[in-house]
């Protein structure tokens, strides 16, 4: 008898089939009018947006807007080709010197989505007779960039450079000239911590290791002018690649890549999901080289991080086990199980709050979590009423005592 496709993922469709039908559907939201960087009307209630990477606001700033709209009408509403036909416009030219300003790097490169930015620089640079080391939490972009470039993919315990530099030490004894990449995140998605850049980068060096650090969660967030989390801990010149996505802080959708090795520009003819993929439009281009220009000279992290305090502080001092500790923008409660977190996504939403419901297989070591991700468009008031709401259906599920 010949094998339904669809048997393998029978576990996650009886799941799903568990959940309601309509709007208290987690997978199924619908933003119906959007009318901020933080409030926006779903299943007819105005709701206060507290999981939507937004984290600098971006999305509403009237200059970014202005620069969008101006390309649109100039150059379309797309590129219909890939940047080696006929994708690449001026603007996308510009986008790329603004990305080397912002990293004073000497080369850059713009993909179409940060998940692609990361798939194919990995999948590019890490081929049959290399090594990609990576975190245990890495994201799924990470992952499937180390499944297409068919590297041997060696994981590391999360942020542990003793690990890192056991694993690093053994395949340098099995082979001596093999090429290794080590791939950390400066912030991870689920739960918000950072990465120890310094030391895990120091590892890879000893080894003789090249380092790629992913600061989508970071960009615009850390350092002195938003470059991210290598730029905070001033280990930079221990970073070789750098991938960052403009989705969360640059407020549009895209990726990209920038680094120093002088051979780097050959990626624009042998990288696949670059090759091959349609460009951004013009607006979005616009939009980001915008926001990039605003980002570096903005003190809205500032804002954002207290923000983040203000509210992992609220959730810890009520009793919510967290996953983090407020030293990004995200906040995790910890649900103990996967069904009740489902149910408290749920009441959230009729409080009037959207968070996301992250669960196994997303998250690390099978947790379920409320994630939150905030904004410096947060108001103090909109996050005391997010933990009010917290707090009450907390004590309503049983989650507090």
């Amino acid at each position: 008898m010949t094998t339904d496709l669809f048997e393998k993922f029978q576990s996650t469709i009886n799941d799903y089939n568990k959940l309601p039908v309509g709007e208290l559907n987690p997978f199924t939201v619908r933003m119906d009018e959007v009318i901020s960087p933080t409030e926006a009307i779903i299943n007819g209630r105005k709701t206060i947006l507290a999981g939507t990477n937004n984290y600098m606001g971006m999305t509403y700033n009237e200059e970014c807007l202005k620069a969008a709209e101006e390309a649109l009408r100039s150059f379309g509403t797309g590129t219909t080709g890939s940047r080696v036909l006929n994708g690449t416009y001026n603007g996308h030219k510009v986008l790329e010197e603004t990305l080397k300003d912002f990293y004073d790097a000497d080369y850059a490169i713009v993909f179409s989505t940060g998940y692609q930015a990361n798939l194919g620089v990995i999948a590019t640079l890490a081929g049959p007779k290399d090594y990609v080391v990576i975190d245990s939490d890495s994201h799924a972009s990470i992952y499937d960039g180390c499944a297409m470039g068919n590297a041997t993919v060696v994981r590391f315990t999360h942020n542990d450079p003793e690990n890192l530099e056991k694993r690093l030490a053994r395949i340098r004894k099995k082979d001596q000239d093999a090429g290794i990449l080590v791939v950390i995140e400066g912030v991870y998605s689920m739960l918000g911590d950072q990465a120890p850049i310094k030391e895990l980068a120091t590892a890879a060096k000893n080894h003789g290791a090249y380092v790629l650090v992913d600061e989508a969660h970071s960009i615009g967030v850390f350092g002195k002018t938003g470059r991210g989390v290598a730029q905070e801990q001033g280990v930079e010149h221990l970073v070789d690649f750098t991938v960052g996505t403009f989705s969360k802080s640059v407020g549009t959708v895209g990726g990209y890549c920038v680094s120093n090795h002088p051979q780097f520009e050959a990626l624009r003819l042998v990288c696949r999901p670059y090759v091959f993929t349609a460009s951004l439009p013009p607006s979005v281009v616009a939009s980001a080289n915008k926001a990039l220009e605003l980002i570096k000279d903005s003190n809205l992290r500032v804002k954002l991080l207290e923000n983040s305090k203000r509210l992992n502080k609220g959730l810890a001092d009520a009793g919510f086990n967290m996953g983090t500790t407020g030293e990004s923008p995200i906040a995790a409660i910890i649900i103990d199980e996967k069904f009740t977190a489902v149910e408290y996504w749920q009441n959230m939403m009729v409080e009037g709050v959207y968070v996301n419901l992250a669960v196994p297989p997303a998250t690390p070591n099978n947790l379920s979590l409320m994630r939150c991700s905030l904004s410096a468009a947060h108001t103090f008031e909109q996050i005391d009423y997010m933990l009010e709401r917290f707090i009450k259906v907390g004590k309503k599920l049983g989650v507090l005592t």
